[in-house]
Order: structure tokens, then C-alpha cells, then sequence
């Protein structure tokens, strides 16, 4: 073995075992933190429907639809920040981490309170009741509210929630999903005080929506007030080259965010037009419990964002391979073993759990699991594209799945029934988006690929 191989190999070992290890324990914490956020579904779910009653409660669902529709708001940055972040921390460049930090925040700032302002402005003219299909008991004045309400906390999150992204790229991954937990459960008490006093189900909503955002709003001031004050986002800090750097590749995420957040929340909206309200709440219960695999995955995966653009950095292509090839089969163990369950005793689970029938249909709960376990599959090889930001094969199979996966949708629910729903997406999503993730995956290999003899070179070069 010549000294540039050996040298390589030297240094890729003990790299990639410290770099296994974090990933080990992102994976474990987030494992934690989302079986403490599977509580407050669990919790919630049988306390406020019959609070609200079918009508307003898929209101409330199809306007949280629509704010997760809305996800592309923070224009991409979230994602660009936390790429450009992780090498700025293997590399200790805390000033350009600052600049990134402080252009992100103050961009999003402004953002926000523009949404809001727009919001409330435009309230009075925006046709509410029309938009959700609003019939039954829910009245104009309730539509409204709702909707105002969470779309406002929304929007006030939207810098808030940047935090997340930081602390991921700053290898904190276990104490940011242990303030996400926070978040979650501090919502459930908050949510089950009200009820139990009692009070408007308009408070309900205020508080599930507010409590997680301060939460997030605590966060940002402890870690960047005691944790990382080196790189605290401040007005002088801001860099109109470092933002413009950041801009062009959070365009492409940006872009990506919004096919995917119309494609994955347009469910609600399709079967409440097609079907009515009811018919939303009848299948939002089943959907919201399996879309916790769904967030567990990605919660799982995304650790894997920084780990991998470290690992292509250093031409560690056999440790991202290798590495994906686990967290593929874990992703698709930990969204297809529930889901199996699900489907085997759903109907027991639902009875024992909700005050409201729900209906017995295993072949809904089928179609919704054999949906997430594809997503599942996909996700670790999402993660090597964003990792190097190799965002284009994702967004052409994303948006041919929007364009087949609506029109098969709204059809199948008019002529087949909700149960049809699901069942189209997972058709769709193999047809489109399972082709251009895997070209997508050994596009970024190739990329990072070098020949044996060059990277001797380069090693050699590098040690004389």
C-alpha cells in the first residue's frame, strides 16, 4: 500500500467512527423524542374531538393542512443555512457562521412580520367559509378565527423554528430533539387545561399553536445567549455576500419545499372538497397517527444531512454507502413494523380510543402505511442529494408526482371512497419520485468520485 492510501485510511477511520457515533446518537434521541411527541396525538385526539365536534374539528385540521402547505415560507433558508452551517463547524469559522446566522434571521424576521401584517390586513376579504367547504354548525366568524389563529402562529415561527437547523448543524442534534419533546408536551398540558376549565375551543387552538412556538423562542435565547454566543445572529453581522451565497442554494430548496409541502398536504383539502368536512375528520385521525412514522423518519434521517456532507467533503464514499444502506432499513423497520400493527388492530385501537366511531377500514390504514414505508426507504438517500445540494432530480420527480398524485386523488375520492386516497399517492410516488431519488443518490457518488490513483496524489501532495 503506498503512503497516500495509508494515509487516507489512517485518517478515515477514526473520522468516520466519530462520526458513526454522533449519528448513533441523533438517531437514539430522536427515537425518544418522537415516542414522547407520540403522546400528545394519543392524548389529544380523543379530548378535543368530541370538544369540537367533526365540523370544526376538521376545520381545524384542513387550516393546519394549509399552514403545512405554507411550509415553504421560510424561502429554503432553513435547509441552505443548516448545509452551509456544518462545515463551518468541522472548521471552527464561527465569523462565517455568524454572517450566514445573521442574514438567515434577519431575512426571516422580516418575512414574518410582513406575513402577519398581510394576514390580518387582507382578513376581511378573504373568503374563509368558501376556501374549507365550511357546512354544518361551524359558523363565518369561527372559520375565520381558526384560520387567523394558526396561520399567524405560523408565520411567527417561521424564524423561530431556524433554531432546529442551527443546533442540527452544530451537532446538538439530542438537546434540539429534547427541546422539540418540550414543545410538544408542553403544548399537550396547555391544550388539556383548557379543556378541562372548559373554555372556547378558539383557546384550544391558541394555545396548541403558541406553546410550541415559545418553546422555540426559549431555545433560541439559550443557546445562543449561553451555548454559542460566537455566532449570535446580530444586525452587524449581516453580510450581503454571505447572504447572497446562501440565497442561491436556499432557492433551490426553497423551490423543492413548495412542491413538496403542496404535494404531501393536499389530502384534507381534496377530500373536503370532494367528499365534505366529515369525510376530513374521518380520515385525518388514521393519517395523523401514521404521519408520526413519517415525522419519526425524518427526525431519524436528518442527522444524517451534516454526517454525509462531512463524509463527501473527505471522499468517505464507502462510509455514506454503507451508512445508507443502514439507515435504509432501519427507516423502513421503524415505519413498517407500527404500521403493520396498525393495520392488524386499528380497529380495536380506535375503539378503545376514541369517544367517536371512526369506522372500521383496514384497507385506508393499509394504503397510508404502505405511503410512509416508501417515503421511509427514500429518505436516507434524500438525505446524500441535500447534503451536497443536489436538488434538481428531486424537484423533477416531486413535481410530476403533484401533477399525477392530485388529479388521481380528487377522482379517486369522488368515484372510490377516502380509502382510495392513500392508495394513489404510494402509486404515484413509486411511479415519479422513487426513479429520480435513486438517480438522483449515484449522481451525488459520482460527483465525489475519484479515481484510486488521483486521490493518492492528492493525499500525498497534501502530507509532503
Amino acid at each position: 500500500m503506498s503512503s497516500g492510501v495509508a494515509e487516507r485510511t489512517r485518517r478515515a477511520g477514526p473520522a468516520g467512527t466519530s462520526r458513526s457515533r454522533r449519528l448513533v446518537s441523533g438517531v437514539t434521541t430522536a427515537l425518544l423524542s418522537r415516542a414522547a411527541g407520540l403522546i400528545v396525538p394519543i392524548v389529544l385526539v380523543p379530548v378535543t374531538l368530541p370538544y369540537f365536534g367533526n365540523d370544526l374539528y376538521g376545520l381545524w385540521m384542513a387550516v393546519a393542512s394549509l399552514a403545512g402547505m405554507a411550509a415553504f415560507a421560510d424561502l429554503g433558508l432553513g435547509s441552505g443555512l443548516m448545509t452551509k452551517l456544518a462545515p463551518c463547524y468541522a472548521n471552527g469559522d464561527t465569523a462565517r457562521a455568524r454572517r450566514y446566522v445573521s442574514s438567515a434571521y434577519l431575512t426571516l424576521t422580516v418575512l414574518a412580520f410582513a406575513l402577519t401584517g398581510a394576514l390580518w390586513l387582507a382578513a376581511g376579504a378573504v373568503p374563509w367559509s368558501a376556501l374549507f367547504n365550511v357546512t354544518g354548525q361551524v359558523t363565518t366568524e369561527q372559520t375565520r378565527m381558526i384560520s387567523l389563529i394558526c396561520l399567524t402562529a405560523f408565520a411567527l415561527n417561521v424564524p423561530l423554528s431556524l433554531i432546529a437547523r442551527v443546533q442540527y448543524a452544530y451537532q446538538q442534534v439530542g438537546r434540539s430533539n429534547v427541546w422539540q419533546a418540550a414543545g410538544s408536551l408542553a403544548a399537550l398540558a396547555a391544550v388539556l387545561g383548557v379543556v378541562w376549565a372548559d373554555l372556547s375551543p378558539l383557546l384550544v387552538v391558541a394555545v396548541s399553536v403558541a406553546t410550541p412556538l415559545l418553546v422555540n423562542l426559549l431555545n433560541m435565547l439559550w443557546f445562543f445567549g449561553r451555548q454559542e454566543p460566537r455566532i449570535r445572529p446580530t444586525p452587524r453581522a449581516v453580510d450581503a455576500r454571505a447572504a447572497v451565497e446562501l440565497a442561491r442554494l436556499s432557492g433551490l430548496f426553497f423551490v423543492l419545499t413548495v412542491v413538496i409541502s403542496f404535494a404531501t398536504n393536499a389530502d384534507t383539502l381534496i377530500i373536503a372538497h370532494a367528499l365534505g368536512l366529515s369525510a376530513v375528520a374521518g380520515y385525518v385521525v388514521p393519517a395523523k397517527l401514521l404521519s408520526q412514522l413519517g415525522q419519526l423518519v425524518v427526525l431519524v434521517n436528518v442527522p444524517l444531512w451534516p454526517a454525509n456532507g462531512e463524509a463527501l467533503a473527505e471522499g468517505h464514499l464507502d462510509w455514506v454507502r454503507r451508512t445508507t444502506r443502514r439507515m435504509t432499513v432501519l427507516s423502513v423497520l421503524a415505519a413498517g413494523l407500527p404500521a403493520a400493527a396498525l393495520v392488524a388492530f386499528g380497529d380495536r385501537l380506535f375503539a378503545a380510543w376514541l369517544p367517536v366511531p371512526m369506522g372500521d377500514d383496514r384497507v385506508l390504514l393499509a394504503g397510508l402505511g404502505v405511503w410512509w414505508v416508501l417515503q421511509a426507504a427514500l429518505s436516507p438517500r434524500f438525505m446524500v442529494q441535500n447534503a451536497d445540494g443536489v436538488i434538481v432530480p428531486q424537484l423533477v420527480g416531486w413535481a410530476a408526482f403533484l401533477l399525477l398524485s392530485a388529479l388521481g386523488k380528487w377522482y379517486a375520492a369522488d368515484r372510490l371512497g377516502v380509502a382510495a386516497v392513500p392508495w394513489v399517492g404510494a402509486l404515484g410516488y413509486a411511479l415519479t419520485v422513487v426513479p429520480a431519488a435513486l438517480y438522483g443518490y449515484h449522481r451525488t457518488l459520482r460527483r465525489h468520485h475519484r479515481p484510486a490513483t488521483e486521490t493518492e496524489g492528492v493525499v500525498a501532495h497534501a502530507v509532503r
